[in-house]
């Protein structure tokens, strides 16, 4: 017998074992941005929820750089066997087009394990932008075209997707200012420096709630419990307009099924977990429904996203390398 015959027979034998054992150790979650920001925080909630499922302890690592694909590479690379995970979320999708030389295949490098939140962003401007509507927004930026500043945190961030997406919707050039995060953007917007942005209702609700910046609108299908009277974008003229930060969880491809199941039930818990639920309300954010956090709404969210964003991406010729 061949001694690849041998050891594929080995691997085989040993895939059950590793399954009925799995997890004999600490699991790594693999975040590809940085420690203290939003998706290092839903995270490091998720990570201790799943932990009461797995019954091993889940270890956050921070694998910073290039708009989340070096950490995305750093699973796509690692050993198929359930103990290096990675967190991503809408950036995941976006940088199959806006990476034109990515060291993996987004559609094939991963197993989707399942989704645990979808969050909106929330469209704002300066306190003393003129307009007081989305509608005279919209208005105004097809008035005054590329006069209009809009502030964004960098090519892939939700900020410049929401962007591009408003400018594709409203078929109106604006004039985009890229920043290094969220803090310097909402710093130079509160000191009127630039005109708007839209972000992550993460980062909005404080300045929203305590009137610093004027808000128009959010970008999900439904209003925030946290801001009952601000409409859904679709609500305040921009019809069919939707984009949600999601963040899901995945495993490297060859994943045993077995392991696959155990991760994803794992996740489903979570999301039944009232401490995450209220972790993550803290951060204004919500978990999934459960339904919602399997692999094959997880796998078909993740293909619609990379083929909604491919055409948006490459007709505004934006790309990161």
């Amino acid at each position: 017998m061949r001694l690849t015959t041998i050891a594929a027979a080995l691997a085989l034998a040993a895939t059950p074992a590793l399954a009925q054992t799995y997890p004999d150790h600490p699991i790594t979650m693999v975040v590809p941005f940085a420690a203290g920001g939003p998706t290092d925080t839903i995270a490091r909630v998720t990570a201790a929820s799943m932990q009461k499922a797995l019954g091993q302890q889940i270890i956050i690592e921070n694998a910073v750089g290039a708009g989340g694909t070096i950490g995305s590479a750093r699973v796509a690379r690692a050993a198929p066997d359930g103990y290096t995970l990675l967190i991503h979320h809408v950036g995941l999708s976006t940088a199959a087009t806006l990476y034109r030389k990515l060291p993996y295949d987004t559609k094939t490098a991963f197993i989707p394990l399942g989704l645990v939140t979808e969050s909106p962003q929330t469209i704002i401007a300066r306190p003393d932008f003129g307009p007081n509507t989305l509608k005279e927004l919209i208005d105004y930026i097809k008035a005054n075209g590329t006069k209009v500043t809009y502030a964004h945190a960098g090519l892939g961030a939700a900020s410049q997707l929401c962007g591009m997406l408003l400018q594709t919707a409203i078929q109106t050039q604006i004039t985009t200012v890229p920043y290094k995060g969220n803090g310097p953007i909402m710093n130079d917007l509160l000191g009127k420096q630039v005109d708007m942005t839209c972000d992550q209702a993460t980062n909005t609700t404080g300045p929203i709630t305590s009137k610093q910046v004027k808000a128009y609108a959010v970008t999900t299908k439904t209003r925030m419990s946290t801001f009952p009277d601000l409409p859904t974008a679709d609500e305040a003229g921009l019809k069919g307009f939707e984009i949600s930060v999601w963040h899901g969880v995945y495993a490297p491809k060859g994943t045993p099924p077995e392991v696959v199941k155990k991760l994803s039930d794992a996740i489903v818990a979570a999301m039944k977990d009232p401490d995450l639920a209220k972790r993550f309300h803290d951060i204004t954010t919500d978990p999934v429904a459960p339904e919602r956090a399997t692999p094959e709404v997880h796998q078909t969210m993740l293909i619609s996203e990379i083929d909604r964003w491919a055409p948006i991406i490459k007709a505004a010729g934006q790309y990161a390398d």
